[in-house]
Parts: C-alpha cells; structure tokens; sequence
C-alpha cells in the first residue's frame, strides 16, 4: 500500500515524457510527412503538432528551401566525335513533400542519373564549336526536361547550369592556337586600320592646308587688286580736281582780264607768247594767221616809239 503512490507518481512522468516525446514544432521552411501504421497519413506545416504514440510516426522531414547539388563531371560526346567532360549544378526546390517521399527511391541519385543521360543526348546532336557558344540553350533544354520529369517527384528544377565544359588537351591546345592566331590577326588588323586612318588624316590636312593657302592667296589678291583700283581712283581723282584747278584758274584769269578791258597790244603780246609756247624750240615752221602779223607789226612800231 505504501509504494502504489510512486507508482502512480512514476506512471504520471511516463505519461509526460510520452506526452512531450510526441508533441513536435515544425519550424519555418520545414515540412513533416507523417504515417500512421505505416500508411501515409497527413503532412505537418510549420507550427506545433501531437501525434499518436506507437501508431504514429514522422516518416521523414522535408526541407522546402531552394536546394543547390553538384554533379561530378560526366564523359559526353559531341556529334563530331569530340569526348568531353561536363559537370552540372542544379537549382531545385521540395513543391511536394508526400510525393517527394514516396514518388522515388533515393531523388537526388534519381536527379543526377536523368541530368547525365539528357546532357549526353543534347550534347550528342551538337558540334563542338556549338556546344561550347550555346550553354544558355542547353541549360534552358536541361532544365525544360528535368522540370517535366521531376514532377512526378515532388520536385521542380529552377535552373541547371553547366559549370565546366572540359575539351580534351589536344582540343584545348589546338583552341588556344586558334585564338591566339585569331587575336594576331585582330591585332594587325587593327593596325592596318590605325595606319589607313593616319595616313587618310595626313592627306585631309596637306589638303585642308593647300585650300587654305590657296584661299588665302585669293584673298591676298583680291585686296592687291582692290588696293591698285583705290590707287588708280584716287590718282583719277587727283588728276581730275589738278585740271579743273587749272581751268579754274586759266578762267579766273580770263575773267580777271577781261574785266581789266586789256589793249589790243597786250593781247597782241599774249598771242606772241602763246605761239612761242606752241613752238617751244622744237617746231621748224610756224604758220602765223595774218591778222596776227598785223598785231605784231603794230606792236614793233610802239615798242620802237617807245624807245626813241
């Protein structure tokens, strides 16, 4: 009678610890697949859940974040005969943890086996030279394929990249051959170019320079001829405003003599000096009008009166 409190005292722990042992917290990101009798059951979500001791149990616990695995290289070979070594990364993600844990054996080797034969057949309808420019659209025909095949696992494949693409080492020396020829060829291209376009800019100046020389010679004639038309109207000028000077003055001189009423032997001496002028040494015969020796008669008996 005295041990049947302990006894029930330990049967009251048993039945808490048994209690806690089968409360379980489903965290963030996490997902329980739950079986009872060992059939499927329900799929816990994050929070906090109780199962049945000795039926139930957690047949697996499933992560929901994007998931990242490595696959080692794989021997592919191209459709020109070229074996080359291939290693993919895949990006995948847990959309069904009951499918997930029953749909297949062992999904990552499932994962891993179906990325290998797909590459080695889109590897093998592609050419050397193209398999190693097109990743992009072989990632994307990977990815399309693995995504389909998958779903049935529970499983979608966000992305798959090929990390390395491995070319044998005679394939390989042969490429860096080929590139640096390449390059050389760029190389002296690019020279040719740089040579073509100086000597196009050399010859753009000599002829800009003998355009501006001969514009400037232009120029420099063009002021010369402008220069001797300003000259010749100003010598045009000076010689015009020196007669009319003159006439101004043979005018002024007419006028002022005729308004002093000269004699007619002041006239007559006048006339004398202007034939002797018109001859000025120079001429051999002289005409002299009659009415002029007239004058000059009569101007020889004054001058000799005067003198007696």
């Amino acid at each position: 009678m005295d041990a049947l409190p302990y006894i029930i005292l330990g049967l009251f722990i048993l039945a808490i610890v048994i209690v806690a042992l089968n409360i379980k917290i489903v965290p963030q990101s996490k997902a329980y697949v739950l079986e009872r009798l060992g059939a499927y059951q329900t799929t816990w979500q994050t929070g906090i859940h109780f199962k049945i001791p000795l039926f139930e149990r957690v047949a697996k616990m499933v992560s929901l974040k994007e998931q990242v695995v490595d696959f080692p290289p794989q021997p592919v070979i191209t459709k020109d005969n070229v074996t080359m070594q291939i290693d993919t990364v895949v990006f995948y993600q847990i959309t069904d943890p009951k499918l997930y844990c029953y749909g297949v054996e062992r999904p990552l080797s499932a994962i891993e086996n179906l990325t290998a034969t797909t590459l080695r057949n889109i590897i093998g309808e592609l050419e050397l030279d193209h398999t190693l420019t097109s990743r992009d659209t072989i990632n994307a025909k990977i990815r399309g394929i693995l995504d389909e095949a998958t779903d049935a696992w529970g499983i979608k494949v966000n992305r798959v990249e090929l990390k390395n693409i491995l070319p044998p080492k005679e394939i390989q020396d042969a490429m860096e051959k080929q590139m640096k020829a390449e390059r050389e060829r760029r190389e002296a291209i690019l020279r040719a170019e740089g040579e073509k376009e100086s000597q196009v800019l050399v010859a753009e100046g000599q002829k800009t320079s003998k355009i501006l020389a001969a514009e400037a010679d232009k120029q420099a004639a063009i002021l010369r001829a402008e220069a001797v038309k300003e000259a010749k109207i100003r010598e045009s000028e000076g010689e015009a405003q020196a007669i009319i000077a003159v006439e101004e003055a043979r005018a002024k001189a007419i006028q002022l003599i005729n308004e002093s009423e000269p004699s007619n032997a002041f006239l007559t001496i006048r006339s004398l000096d202007a034939f002797e002028k018109a001859a000025d040494g120079q001429a051999t015969k002289i005409i002299i009008p009659s009415e002029i020796q007239g004058m000059a008669g009569l101007a020889k008996g004054i001058v000799e009166s005067v003198k007696e």
